[in-house]
């Protein structure tokens, strides 16, 4: 048995945080995948993983034998990647992590269109509010909603990104309209706890400089689609992403309030780990998402 197979069981357990779930996963018994673990173990002369009847850890040798190892198999695959494009043309699976905010407004079309229109390549799809380790949890492709911040990736713009400060006109005649960003610190407010300042509100005042104002309301909740909700049934102001609220904007149910104030920078992007090769099937996501969100920015209102 190849020292390669016997990597790919250990980080197949590890990723899946079980032999059985691992198991499940790949297709092989839970018995194959702890006997290619204990190969692996024996051949290097020290314990990976910490077993008991119930659960397993990894051992301080286990997380620097993963996180190289996780490396070893993506340059591997990456090699054959490159022979099979240069052969056999755009074909594999994809492994992607985007925001569960991306589904709940339907962006995950995009992705459901690419599999449709590359019949030869599959996506495993993860939804997943945190900004995962592309590198260390062997993501090929994040989507990212947000002011790019990390330098150690490749970041393709998708579409421009805005929050709009909402609200319906029910909520507008019965607490007032706001005139400046510190008004809302007297009024209801809907906070979405996925976004990284909470109830910390960044907004620009009338100088055009960034202001905080700290809010509150009668709910809090990690969805911007159940913030969306709470804001529709006229319980407070809302912070929320425009490809969330569009349509609400648009046929009337929620009104803009303060739109000089939202911070215009963020954006929706592709970000990918920096590589010596970018794998075709990976170029080729990315090249038909910047087309399919240039296509949705067009039937924008």
């Amino acid at each position: 048995m190849d020292t390669l197979t016997r990597m790919r069981a250990f980080i197949a357990v590890v990723e899946n945080e079980g032999f059985s779930s691992a198991a499940r996963k790949i297709g092989r018994s839970k018995a194959l995948l702890s006997k290619y673990v204990r190969e692996l173990e024996d051949e290097l002369g020290a314990l990976l993983l910490n077993r008991t009847t119930r659960q397993f850890s990894l051992t301080e040798l286990g997380h620097t034998y993963y996180k190289r190892a996780v490396e070893i198999v993506r340059e591997i695959d990456t090699l054959r990647d490159m022979v099979r494009d240069s052969r056999e043309g755009v074909r594999g699976r994809i492994k992607v992590s985007a925001p569960r905010s991306f589904a709940d407004a339907s962006l995950d079309q995009a992705l459901i269109d690419f599999c449709a229109a590359n019949p030869e390549i599959g996506l495993d799809i993860h939804l997943d509010d945190r900004f995962v380790d592309l590198v260390e949890e062997g993501f090929d492709l994040a989507i990212r909603v947000t002011v790019l911040e990390d330098s150690a990736l490749i970041a393709r713009r998708l579409a421009p990104f805005r929050l709009r400060l909402v609200a319906t006109p029910e909520t507008i005649r019965k607490f007032g309209l706001p005139e400046r960003p510190e008004d809302l610190a007297s009024r209801p407010c809907i906070i979405d706890t996925n976004a990284r300042r909470r109830n910390n509100w960044v907004l620009k005042g009338s100088d055009g400089a960034a202001q905080v104002v700290t809010v509150g309301g009668p709910i809090e909740v990690n969805s911007p689609l159940s913030a969306r909700a709470a804001v529709l049934a006229n319980l407070g102001f809302g912070l929320a992403p425009d490809f969330i609220v569009r349509e609400d904007l648009k046929n009337g149910a929620l009104v803009e309030v303060l739109p000089d104030s939202t911070p215009e920078e963020a954006g929706i992007y592709a970000v990918y780990p920096h590589r010596r090769y970018l794998p075709a099937k990976v170029r080729a996501l990315v090249d038909f998402l910047v087309e399919w969100f240039r296509d949705y920015e067009n039937r924008a209102p």
